[in-house]
């Protein structure tokens, strides 16, 4: 018994207006466990169906809906059996379908409950065949990708539902009674209103870092993929020149085993450009007893041999170099070379040449280098067209891995910026799980026993609405954080630069701090700022940013009895500095510029004591930099407090400037941000 129709055809033909997405499988396996986890943390679920495509897929993820058929009152499974997964009742109910059946194809999570309502309806496309290469095979599991529909739409949602549960009774005909309970909730859920639950703030931004580490990791391999494709063309001694990156290492391998191969009396290999006129050799390898060329000057301006190259830029073979004219392989003639060198005679009688050949290294049309082979002697030798076209390609890869070694000097940064994209990645994960999902649960547990106890005592009540509030403005300023460094790396800020007293904006980033802070938490805070300093020029709301971050960052790694110190003075030049200190906690010597990168908690994502993103000093730098200064860090070490430094640039005017006359007398700075 089989089915082979689609879920998601069947769905988007129920709902016309619905659009279908491109999803890896590495997105889906977020959602789906985004979706999941809102059932394991008690959100309250009346029913779950989940299709796996294969037996093996749902063994993975067993386990969790163990648990989830703890907290949901209806759970179904389905997946085409390989081994034992049959037809029964454990804990929830599973549905073996065909392996013929559409199902197998697809994908799909539907989740329902009073509060919350989500659905996942994904069908796999194939992979393109341009992509189906051995190379691939390594990411072929997390380059699937999955066509469909990922919403929170409860009307869409229960509309899934009802076509998984019709596919269910094909299999399951036993489940009728169950599956119309199931199908009557459904209509009941239809009337709820939106869903009170919504991680699409963070939801969303993990799809975002998912998908385009995807992206990017496909290109990578695609790339490589073409690179082996060349290389597989080429035999051993191609794959002897590209095990090195050095060029020398490079040469000194070509050269010999080029040499070895085609039985030549001399081979040279070195680089060269179009506008040389010599180079000295350093590479060659000997077949035989005749005079070695290392450390001799090669005339190539002179040498019309080199000149046709550079005209034709392909090989140019010389069957009898002793022949006067000289005779191309394609019949062409080059005039007899009048070589200006130390000795009187040619070139060609000086090394006893008797065939010569020579092949420019090219890439994209520049000449990097030459391959040449001589025969020496009296005796002639034609080199066969396979010979020829071996060189050809060793010649081209040497082109390839010279290229590579020009590159290799960027590759050490291509692979930090990868490495700090994973940590970025993986840092998001823990955050937002940590920062989100601990505060929402806190808000859930306090308005579902506002709503429930009616009769709650005041004092609780007030409790209970406190809790909820400040867990909501820890949620308010995580996602401010994430927008504000957001705004700032992608150049969107628009700076509103004016002449301002930097004492305002210290006395501003106090207030702020003191506001919203128990006084009694907070560490001992003086500053000093001579008067006489002169006027900034900068952003007062976010040189107001800065300092109220630093102040913060300050206060969390230092004990109430502790002292946090605000100094600011001239350094005679254009530029006024600032210092922050403290005598808190420290930090490492090797952790100074570190503690300025995104998401960097000293402790770890979830380990650490402190709160907070570590998305501040980043934010700061980023004001900084773009009002012109600098920001860097100072501290003997762990717990001997620390220093944050950074520059703002002073007025160029008169040193009697005055404030603008717009101002107040307090001088307030304007467009201050909303913490």
């Amino acid at each position: 018994m089989s089915n082979s129709t689609s879920i998601l055809e069947d769905l988007l033909q129920a709902l016309p207006e619905l659009r279908t997405q491109l999803y890896f499988k590495s997105s889906l396996t977020a959602l789906s466990h985004a979706m999941e986890d809102q059932v394991l943390a008690g959100v309250g679920s009346s029913l779950v169906i989940a299709s796996f495509q294969r037996e093996r897929f749902y063994r993975q993820e067993a386990h969790r809906y163990l648990r989830i058929s703890e907290r949901a009152e209806q759970v179904y499974v389905l997946a085409a059996p390989e081994t034992d997964f049959a037809n029964r009742f454990d804990h929830y109910e599973t549905i073996a379908f065909a392996p013929t059946d559409a199902l197998a194809q697809e994908w799909h999570l539907v989740v329902i409950g009073a509060r919350y309502a989500a659905c996942l309806i994904c069908r796999e496309k194939p992979m393109p065949v341009s992509t189906a290469d051995s190379t691939m095979q390594l990411a072929t599991d997390q380059a699937r990708r999955f066509e469909g529909i990922w919403t929170f739409d409860r009307q869409t949602v229960c509309t899934a539902a009802e076509l998984l549960l019709d596919r269910i009774l094909v299999y399951r005909p036993e489940l009728t009674t169950k599956v119309a309970q199931a199908k009557k909730q459904l209509q009941l859920a239809r009337r709820i209103g939106a869903n009170n639950a919504d991680p699409e703030p963070f939801a969303e931004r993990l799809v975002t870092y998912l998908q385009a580490g995807q992206y990017k990791l496909l290109k990578a391999y695609r790339s490589i993929a073409a690179k082996e494709r060349k290389e597989r063309l080429v035999n051993s001694i191609t794959a002897a020149i590209r095990r090195s990156l050095d060029p020398e290492e490079i040469f000194t391998v070509a050269v010999r085993e080029l040499g070895q191969a085609l039985r030549g009396c001399r081979c040279l290999i070195y680089r060269c450009k179009v506008t040389d006129d010599d180079v000295t050799i350093q590479h060659e390898f000997l077949g035989a007893a005749v005079a070695s060329l290392v450390g001799q000057k090669w005339l190539l301006r002179e040498n019309p041999l080199f000149q046709a190259v550079v005209e034709q830029q392909e090989r140019v073979y010389l069957a009898d170099a002793q022949a006067d004219p000289w005779v191309l392989e394609d019949g062409r003639t080059v005039l007899p070379p009048r070589l200006a060198s130390a000795q009187p005679e040619p070139l060609v009688q000086r090394w006893t040449i008797a065939s010569w050949l020579m092949v420019p290294v090219m890439h994209q049309n520049r000449l990097l280098g030459m391959v040449e082979l001589h025969t020496c002697g009296g005796t002639l030798h034609e080199w066969t067209e396979a010979e020829l076209g071996l060189v050809d390609a060793i010649a081209a890869q040497i082109g390839v891995a010279l290229i590579q070694a020009e590159a290799y000097a960027n590759l050490e940064d291509l692979n930090q910026q990868l490495a700090a994209l994973d940590v970025t990645r993986s840092n998001l994960i823990a955050i937002t799980g940590h920062e989100l999902r601990t505060p929402l649960s806190t808000i859930q547990v306090c308005l579902e026993s506002l709503s429930s106890e009616p009769d709650m005592p005041p004092e609780l009540r007030q409790i209970m609405l406190q809790s909820a509030l400040s867990d909501t403005e820890r949620m308010r300023k995580l996602v401010q954080d994430f927008l504000t460094l957001s705004q700032l790396e992608s150049g969107r800020v628009r700076w509103h630069l004016e002449a301002l007293p930097l004492q305002e904006c210290v006395d501003l980033a106090l207030s702020s701090i003191r506001t919203r802070q128990n006084q009694s938490d907070l560490p001992e805070i003086t500053a000093h700022v001579p008067p006489e300093l002169p006027l900034v020029q900068t952003d007062g709301e976010w040189l107001v940013e800065v300092l109220s971050k630093l102040l913060d960052n300050a206060c969390k790694f230092t004990d109430p009895n502790g002292r946090i110190m605000i100094q600011a003075h001239s350094n005679g030049g254009p530029m006024l500095e600032v210092t922050v200190a403290d005598t808190g906690r420290g930090i490492e010597p090797n952790r100074l510029e570190t503690v300025f990168d995104r998401f960097y908690q000293e402790e770890g994502a979830l380990r650490r004591t402190a709160g907070g993103t570590g998305l501040g000093l980043a934010i700061c730098r980023q004001i900084v930099t773009g009002l012109g200064g600098r920001i860097w860090a100072e501290s003997a070490g762990k717990d001997q407090g620390s220093k944050f430094h950074f520059t703002v640039p002073i007025v160029r005017g008169k040193p009697d400037e005055k404030l603008p006359k717009n101002r107040t007398e307090k001088g307030k700075v304007s467009r201050a941000r909303s913490r």
